[in-house]
């Protein structure tokens, strides 16, 4: 077994550092307050093409894999940009892969190149208000009409919106009621946010508000057939090529946060002093954030396996769902425990934590939340009867 990075990929991780680094936690705290995008981050890690890491080299990008993927994202998560830094590119790095595998060679050379100069900016509308986790009950529906389809309904929680000129929208085609198969019937596009069609309305929320959580009201959008992603009726399928990535990407972003949390309180531990003594040197401070320490690094051994696993085209959803499951988890108690080590101090944001336990919480729902690991877990793992 090599536990050791390539040389690519330390380098990767070393540029990243590098330049997520310019940004301090200063600069994403007053774009959190001021619910600003950050497009002067978003601007350098695409000029720097990091935004087409996983794209293939024809439509610009270098065709690396989701070790790659995640070794950037947590590295922009540790640097105190959380998942307001995250979250403003993990969409443009992965998030394409149903349309580079199923989309139209025309559709993939109209958009994939933008997308990873940074000029094009994508949200992934699938989540709506009465379906929930359970994407087969979806509402929202297409209607063909000749060369192109006219869209109804309603999608919430998609992240970006308010910056995006194209949504990755998944829809019916064909009523749940029509269908033999409830994960038949569901059609995917990317296609523009036509204002006009479109109502995009902000949700307001407890953290993350450098980038836009939005509801998205639909009224006779239309779409040309063009935009559609792969056949009619497979877009359930399509979207399911991206799940184990994501968990995995998400699993990367709540280890950074930790990463960045643990590093505050242990600068703090050494810098205050009450009783004349460095409060790290209690043990009631310092066993929590040394637990915190073994919790993350265990953690990020299973994610590690996972990414391998996926690049290697191997099955990995076991270790997705299991990395997601515990770096959220390492990654919040860090936030949490960085938070208590700062006491009353920790409460106000002069010292960041707040931010990274706000953001690290995040990680526990979405994009799945702990419960429906364990029920994946407790159902295609263990073998135990379906739960829900």
């Amino acid at each position: 077994m090599d536990f050791d990075l390539t040389d690519d990929q330390a380098e990767i991780r070393k540029a990243v550092r590098e330049l997520a680094g310019r940004f301090d936690d200063q600069y994403w705290l007053e774009k959190d307050w001021a619910h600003e995008f950050p497009s002067e981050f978003y601007d350098e890690f695409a000029k720097g093409g990091w935004l087409g890491i996983t794209t293939p080299e024809d439509y610009g990008g270098h065709g690396l894999g989701i070790t790659e993927a995640s070794i950037i994202l947590e590295e922009i998560a540790a640097s105190g940009a959380g998942m307001n830094g995250a979250s403003s590119m993990h969409l443009s790095i992965f998030g394409m892969h149903p349309v580079i595998v199923h989309g139209s060679e025309e559709l993939k050379a109209r958009t994939l190149p933008r997308i990873v100069n940074g000029d094009l900016h994508v949200c992934f509308g699938v989540t709506e208000p009465g379906a929930g986790l359970d994407t087969t009950r979806i509402t929202t529906f297409a209607r063909r009409d000749g060369d192109h389809y006219v869209v109804n309904g309603r999608k919430v929680w998609i992240s970006k919106a308010v910056e995006s000129e194209k949504v990755l929208l998944l829809t019916r085609t064909t009523k749940l009621e029509d269908v033999q198969k409830k994960t038949d019937g569901l059609t995917l596009f990317l296609t523009d946010i036509d204002r006009s069609a479109i109502d995009v309305r902000p949700i307001r929320k407890m953290g993350r508000n450098a980038v836009t959580s939005n509801e998205l009201f639909i009224d006779d959008l239309h779409i040309p057939v063009e935009d559609r992603v792969g056949e009619e009726g497979k877009g359930f399928k399509y979207i399911l090529d991206g799940l184990n990535p994501e968990r995995m990407l998400v699993a990367a972003e709540a280890l950074g946060i930790g990463r960045a949390a643990l590093r505050a309180a242990v600068r703090y531990g050494n810098d205050r002093e009450v009783f004349g003594r460095p409060i790290g040197k209690n043990q009631g401070i310092q066993f929590p954030l040394a637990d915190s320490l073994a919790r993350l690094d265990a953690a990020e051994l299973v994610l590690r396996k996972a990414t391998w696993l996926y690049d290697n085209g191997r099955p990995c959803a076991r270790e997705a769902n299991t990395a997601k499951y515990l770096c959220a988890d390492a990654g919040f108690d860090a936030a949490d425990r960085a938070l208590q080590t700062h006491g009353g101090m920790g409460y106000s944001e002069e010292y960041h934590v707040a931010r990274y336990f706000r953001e690290a919480r995040l990680t526990r729902i979405a994009p799945i939340s702990q419960e429906m690991i364990l029920n994946y877990l407790g159902e295609h793992v263990l073998g135990l009867p379906r739960s829900y």
